[in-house]
């Protein structure tokens, strides 16, 4: 079984191709989980498997969690499958990927650098406070797509600072706080200059702080455009990964349009060996 891993500004993917290996698709969740593991496998914080289209696109993309859960979409993953595709023949310089949470087109910008178009916010709660052990903590509330892959949106002062067991003892509670159905992908973020902000996720599945999350910095830039507290057009946003670019077409009170826009890295190419892995 042959992969590649892949990671875009340090959010890290295993990518298998199941044109080619013929994978059932309820053994993918186990093939995550173990995959996945840090330390005894190759280590990601997703899996990626490209399929066949059936909604007219160039291929599918499933994406695992690394706890084996099912992930509505990915935007640093969309990013790396749409070079993946690329550069498998699956597609041109733009690309159509059938996602749970719906359509995601893809644009190549050179080798390295690609843009994705992320599902459409389809709920969006902009004052949800949370309550968290006494203390209101302000929040916005954003989904994208349908089903809508959800999001926390939370300020929090002095982000880069932050003591890192506090905040992920807080990103733990708010994920799966009783306000949030689905549980969320925790974002806390700082505006640290004219379109510039600092963020840190707190992601669903992998139930920890990752280096970068495409689909949680597009809902944050998509909430701070409808409060007027950036312009919505190349907002930079700081990760521990790296940076990301979000662009955000407001039309009146809503975001008709979110492009996350950012670097790709192939790691490393080669065959599966395993031996925890489990196949029929």
């Amino acid at each position: 079984m042959h992969f590649w891993k892949m990671n875009g500004a340090g959010n890290d993917f295993v990518v298998l191709n199941n044109l080619e290996e013929h994978l059932p698709a309820d053994i993918l969740p186990q093939v995550a989980r173990t995959l996945c593991q840090r330390h005894l496998s190759i280590g990601a914080d997703g899996l990626m498997v490209v399929d066949a289209p059936t909604q007219g696109g160039d291929f599918k993309m499933l994406f695992f969690n690394s706890d084996g859960s099912v992930g509505e979409m990915c935007g640093n993953g969309a990013r790396c499958i749409c070079r993946y595709g690329y550069e498998n023949g699956l597609a041109g310089e733009t690309q159509t990927i059938e996602t749970t949470a719906g359509i995601v087109t893809g644009e190549r910008i050179d080798q390295r650098q690609y843009r994705v178009r992320l599902n459409d916010p389809t709920t969006v709660k902009l004052d949800f406070p949370v309550e968290v052990d006494g203390v209101s903590y302000p929040c916005a509330y954003v989904e994208l797509g349908n089903p809508g892959l959800p999001h926390a949106a939370v300020p929090y002062a002095n982000l880069r600072d932050a003591d890192e067991n506090q905040l992920r003892e807080l990103g733990r509670k708010l994920r799966w706080h009783p306000a949030f159905p689905k549980g969320a992908n925790v974002n806390f973020y700082e505006l640290i200059g004219p379109d510039h902000l600092y963020e840190r996720t707190f992601e669903r599945g992998v139930e920890d702080f990752t280096y970068a999350c495409g689909t949680g910095t597009g809902s944050v830039v998509a909430v701070l455009t409808l409060l007027g507290q950036v312009s919505g057009r190349g907002a930079r946003v700081d990760m521990t990964g790296g940076t990301l670019i979000i662009d955000a077409e407001q039309v009146q009170s809503h975001i008709s349009a979110l492009y996350l826009t950012g670097p790709t890295n192939v790691v490393c190419k080669g065959e599966v060996t395993d031996e925890e892995l489990r196949l029929p």
